[in-house]
Parts: C-alpha cells; structure tokens; sequence
C-alpha cells in the first residue's frame, strides 16, 4: 500500500517536471520578496538570487533525470529505492 501512494510522488515526464519547477519558481519569488520587506538593501537582494538559484539546480536536475535518453547517463546512485 505505501509502495502504491509512493508511486503518485515520482516525476515521471518533462511536463510533470516543468509544473514542479513553476511551483518551485512561485514560492522561491514570494519567499524572495519576503525577504526583500524583512531585509531591504544587498541583503535582501542576495537572499532573493540565493532562492531563485535553489529553483535553476533542482530545475536543472529534474529535467536531466526526465530526459528521454538520461538510461545510460545516470548514476548508481539514482536509482536508491529508500524504503
């Protein structure tokens, strides 16, 4: 059963890929804008590039994992069933 309801939490295509990086993409700016209000000035904007820049790598990942030809390219490591 918990194998069944793991199953709806696995990427599986680029277009399941690209709606968890918008998500990603629309927390990441509200977060940064908070922390524009909380901290004005170069703190708040480096805070703001530090929450976009998290969203570019696991973006990045995501869609190296969902590519059509990654087979080959991965590692050993991908494929760690946590269980």
């Amino acid at each position: 059963m918990m194998r069944k309801i793991a199953r709806l939490f696995v990427i599986k295509t680029r277009f399941e890929a690209c709606a968890v990086i918008y998500a990603l993409g629309l927390g990441a700016s509200e977060r940064g804008f908070h922390y524009l209000q909380t901290y004005p000035g170069v703190g708040g904007w480096l805070l703001f590039a530090a929450c976009t820049g998290a969203v570019f790598m696991a973006g990045a990942r995501l869609l190296e994992i969902t590519r059509k030809d990654a087979g080959p390219r991965r590692r050993k490591t991908d494929f760690i069933i946590v269980r």
